[in-house]
């Protein structure tokens, strides 16, 4: 029987046929750093402006205010885009997410980080459908004294579905609208510290008071449903 080495298939055919550009030399080496470093740049820049609360100058916030150690939890939807765009990393270790599109993961993912390094900063990011299938969970955080914090950027809607709706049956949304509850409110009636956000600027001040405050807190983003994601508009 011959290998699967003998086996003829299409991936040194593929391999071959690419046309890949030449490395550049040393005296193009800096034009192309520059030209990357230029790239990153306009992809970090947050392009939010137009919006009274911009998500992704929070999540710039929360980079710039965390330490390098802090934790960080998600689940699915596209809420993350803006933690996994705009947060940026600097440490293993530091981030708790699906692997699969799984919502619902990143709160019980705190609250298992928080118990586990009760020492280190713990902050769930999850958006407001995310958040409605295990954000009971707060009774298990304040029961145990579990310093975990909870930012739920609430767009009243199950964005990605919405977004994809938009796209492919335009004129035919279904089912992706929510009726939220008061989110801070709700975080208060488990025993937790609960923070409404409503423009950007009110946001260094809130996450200040969650990372004092003792035990479980949760910071609701009321967010515009036009931004669906970072560069693209419901609108």
């Amino acid at each position: 029987m011959p290998s699967v080495l003998e086996f003829p298939g299409p991936g040194a055919a593929a391999v071959a046929a690419l046309d890949l550009p030449d490395l550049p030399g040393p005296s193009e080496r800096e034009t192309w750093r520059a030209r990357l470093r230029d790239v990153q740049d306009q992809f970090r820049r947050p392009a939010g402006s137009d919006l009274t609360l911009d998500t992704a100058a929070v999540i710039a916030h929360l980079r710039e205010a965390l330490p390098t150690d802090a934790i960080v939890t998600n689940g699915a939807g596209n809420y993350a885009i803006w933690l996994q765009r705009f947060f940026e990393f600097r440490r293993f270790g530091t981030q708790l997410a699906p692997r699969n599109g799984a919502m619902g993961y990143g709160v019980p993912a705190g609250l298992a980080a928080a118990a586990l390094h009760p020492d280190r900063t713990v902050v769930t990011v999850a958006g407001d459908g995310c958040f409605l299938m295990s954000g009971n969970e707060l009774a298990t955080a304040v029961q145990f004294g579990l310093n975990v914090i909870v930012i739920v950027v609430n767009n009243g809607m199950l964005g990605t579905i919405r977004m994809h709706q938009e796209r492919a049956f335009p004129g035919h949304v279904i089912a992706t609208e929510l009726r939220n509850p008061d989110f801070a409110a709700y975080a208060a009636s488990f025993g937790a510290l609960g923070l409404l956000v409503e423009r950007t600027e009110e946001f260094p001040a809130a996450l200040a008071r969650a990372r004092a405050h003792h035990g479980p807190a949760l910071i609701e983003l009321r967010t515009d449903p036009d931004q669906l994601s970072p560069d693209l508009r419901l609108s």
